[in-house]
């Protein structure tokens, strides 16, 4: 679908509404985002991301008390569209909040502005939100040895240029996050699974520690997907730590904390400026290919939820994927092995 300017935006929404309001006909005020454009890299002027709206039903659908869905359908859009980061397979709001098959939310990349705060508070949503949030889409670096359809990539590596980075190995397992009263793997409703017992019990005897409303991402290692490990100091390693207004903690402070918990930190394979020669260097496709993933690099620097993608990325090696079906399909897990 073509980019509009702004102004061809306005246009094009109001010709394709014929001049009235979606949902009462009354003369169009405004042309909506359905989706908010600060979510989008390039703004988000696409025709299908806008609906004619009069001042009532703006205001109602910056609320949220009009969803996303109903925009759409009143606009007969047949071919929604939504920012390259976000997931297909999720249901948001205008702000790009999660709404959970239980009609809870997660709080999304602009849930703490100070715009947002108040428009959802004017709706009188803000009580539906949990403190469980999705771990960000991962961008891969311009020079991934392995992108799917479905991955998202970086065009360059400008963002990291000038800046202390740490590159940490990118470890085999499944993405896991820990608060003071839950655990969810990359779904926020993810359900039981042997592999997650070792983890969940960890868990439990670290919990209270974790401040309210903070939350610990990690790798769960204890089942093998298609790398295998013998020589693991725990089958949870720590990799970023996030608080109460949704910002990744400094790498100098996170290693503080997964150090106060007793959970390792993910292996650090550089620490220093940006070098993308050296980074590159990193992976030796020869060596390394039966061993290590990939690596993932990252800004040392705090950095709000908003702005992961701008601050995160990752190398994953060339046809990584070796197993036939998905580890969580068969009858019997495979663990891999801690040290002696």
């Amino acid at each position: 679908m073509k980019l509009l300017s702004r102004d061809e935006f306005r246009e094009a929404v109001f010709a394709r509404d014929k001049h009235k309001c979606v949902f009462c006909d009354k003369p169009a005020k405004d042309a909506h985002h359905i989706i908010e454009r600060r979510l989008w890299s390039d703004s988000g002027y696409y025709l299908n991301n806008g609906a004619s709206v009069c001042e009532e039903h703006h205001l109602a659908c910056e609320m949220t008390t009009i969803s996303v869905e109903q925009v759409r359908e009143a606009c007969k859009i047949n071919k929604p569209i939504i920012p390259e980061d976000m997931y297909d397979d999720q249901v948001y709001d205008k702000w790009g909040n999660i709404i959970l098959p239980n009609g809870q939310r997660t709080k999304g990349p602009l849930f703490y502005d100070e715009s947002v705060q108040k428009i959802l508070q004017q709706g009188g949503v803000l009580d539906l939100f949990t403190d469980w949030v999705k771990y960000p889409r991962t961008y891969h670096l311009p020079f991934s040895g392995c992108v799917s359809k479905d991955d998202r990539q970086l065009k360059n590596c400008s963002q990291f240029e000038g800046k202390r980075v740490i590159v940490t190995e990118k470890l085999d397992g499944e993405n896991t996050t820990l608060y003071y009263d839950y655990y969810h793997a990359r779904s926020i409703d993810s359900r039981n699974h042997p592999s997650r017992n070792w983890a969940k019990a960890l868990h439990a005897k670290f919990a209270h520690d974790i401040p309210q409303g903070w939350r610990f991402c990690c790798e769960n290692l204890y089942a093998q997907h298609s790398i295998a490990y013998t020589n693991l100091e725990s089958y949870l390693y720590g990799i970023s730590v996030w608080d109460n207004k949704n910002i990744c903690l400094p790498w100098d402070e996170t290693k503080e904390w997964f150090q106060l918990i007793g959970i390792p930190i993910v292996p650090v394979l550089y620490d220093g400026i940006f070098d993308e020669k050296l980074i590159r260097g990193l992976y030796d496709e020869k060596k390394d290919w039966g061993t290590k993933e990939g690596y993932v690099i990252r800004v040392a620097d705090s950095f709000r939820y908003f702005d992961f993608k701008s601050n995160v990325a990752k190398y994953v090696r060339p046809n990584h994927i070796i197993t036939t079906k998905h580890w969580m399909s068969g009858s019997q897990i495979v663990v891999n092995q801690l040290k002696e």
